[in-house]
This record gives C-alpha cells, structure tokens and sequence, in this order.
C-alpha cells in the first residue's frame, strides 16, 4: 500500500477493492520510448518520444518523478506531499481524480498504481485518450524494479542516482538486525480496524527488517480484524498513514508494545526508499 495521504478519523474506508494480482515484470532489454510497452499489469502502453507532460495519480510517484526530473509534472494529487513545494495543478484524490481536469491537462503520460487507484477511473483516462502506466509491486525487489522500468520506459529519463542508492541499500536481502525475529500486526485504519494482510510491498519490507508479518497468511490483502482476537505477536506496528495513527491514537488498544514510524519509510516506494531500512531499523530496535 502506498496511500501517501492521511484521513481523518471516522473517515471512509482507505482501500479499493482487491486489485487484481499482477504477473512478474516483463523482463529483457528495454526498447526505446515511442513503442508500445507493457506496464506492470502487462497492458500496452504507447508512448510519445519524447513525453514531455506527466500527471502522477500516486505520492511515492509524484516525488519520484518530481525528484528525477524537476517540471516535467503539470499535476498530482492533492495527497502528494512531496516534495515539499511542488507547484503544480493538483487533481484531488487517488480515489476520487478529477477525470476532467486531468484531460485538460493534456498529459502525454499518466502514472498510476492498481492498489491506489481506481480501475473506473483509469479507463476513463484511456478512453480519452490519454496513455496510463500502472505499477504494482508487491516486494521491494519488483518496487526497484518497477521504478526503473516507468522512470527509463514510460517517462524517458536517465536512470537517476537515488535509485541506484536505494538498490544499494537493499542490495543484501538476507542481512537482518541482530537478535530473534519478530512477529508484528501490522494496522492500516480504524473504524473499522485494518491491517496489513497477504502480499504487500510493506509486507516485504518488514520481512527484510526481522519482522514478520501475522497477518501474512489472510486471504485478503487488507483484512479487518478485532484488536482482541488476532495470532500471537510481539510488536505492533503503527504507521501515521493512511491512518494518523500516533502515540496517543493507536497504542492504547494492543497489549504488545508498539511503534509508530511514518508511513513514507514504510509504504512508499520511491527516493524514501534511500533511507528507509536504517530509519526503520532503528525505530524498531527501540519497540
């Protein structure tokens, strides 16, 4: 999940229905900007050389592209935070864009993800024409991967060196903190109670910092849950996003200890991704 926004309490329900699950990358080299290309969904995307105009209807997307190529936005969501500063025409929500207002726009290049974004809303902006690259990783392996691919595939831009950095500090899959694994719940949302479940990016992330998710195993992706009947766990982890959960908001409902990060560090996948494993590692050796 990389929701980037955070909703007040009491309000509606973070997530859209379950996406459909993406196949693997497609692999190989990759063909010059101006041919169809596939997405992470495998749909084809035909791409003018050069794209010289992007809409980003995703945070982690926004400051990626905003950082890699400085004006080569003209919108975003209201919910893209960073970088700070960015001045560009704001298009509402991941849930709710402004169809109209993104055509006017005129984009050569929509950016979007099939866990934040409505799939109605997507054909909406094909069947105006515009081109839409869909991400959707599940690990941060494929997030790499996939921020490669739409930065040097969809936007036509030299591989920039925050990506290298965030690959080299993810580079050792197998290098844990020190000490026993971890078994955390991990919350998303409250009224009604949230968390993460099977196959997510965050998932991944934790995994790789000596946590395990006990959610792991739900047959959904996001599944509710009672506070007072979930598996056995030693941690939980609370991230500020999308719900604002905070040391006063959150901690008092489990009997575990728990940690409050911010959800940029573990739900975005962009330049966060430099510096999230030594954030996150160090915040959850204080738990």
């Amino acid at each position: 999940m990389d929701a980037g926004m955070k909703r007040p309490a009491g309000a509606g329900e973070p997530l859209p229905p379950e996406p459909t699950q993406p196949g693997p990358l497609p692999s190989g080299p990759l063909p010059g900007v101006g041919a169809p290309h596939l997405d992470d969904l495998g749909h084809p995307v035909r791409l003018p050389a050069p794209v010289g105009r992007v809409v980003s209807l995703v945070p982690s997307l926004t400051e990626s592209i905003a950082l890699t190529a400085p004006g080569l936005l003209v919108g975003a969501t209201d919910w893209c935070s960073h970088p700070p500063g960015l001045a560009v025409t704001r298009v509402r929500g991941t849930k709710n864009p402004d169809v109209d207002a993104i055509v006017a726009l005129a984009p050569d290049l929509v950016c979007a993800n099939a866990e934040e974004n409505r799939e109605a809303d997507l054909a909406a902006l094909r069947a105006a024409g515009l081109a839409v690259w869909v991400t959707a990783p599940t690990t941060v392996e494929a997030a790499l991967d996939s921020l490669d691919r739409m930065l040097r595939l969809a936007c036509g831009l030299p591989r920039p060196g925050w990506l290298d950095a965030a690959r080299a500090a993810w580079a050792d899959a197998d290098a844990v903190p020190p000490g026993p694994r971890r078994r955390a719940l991990v919350p998303i949302w409250r009224r009604p109670w949230m968390a993460v479940g099977r196959d997510t990016f965050t998932g991944d992330v934790l995994r790789r910092l000596g946590v395990d998710n006990v959610l792991a195993d739900s047959p959904q992706r996001y599944p509710r849950f009672d506070p007072a009947h979930v598996p056995p766990h030693d941690l939980v982890v609370l991230p500020d996003e999308p719900y604002a959960f905070s040391p006063t908001d959150g901690p008092e409902a489990f009997a575990a200890p728990a940690v409050c990060v911010p959800g940029r560090l573990l739900t975005w996948y962009g330049p966060s991704l430099v510096a999230a494993r030594s954030e996150l590692a160090a915040a959850l050796a204080r738990a």
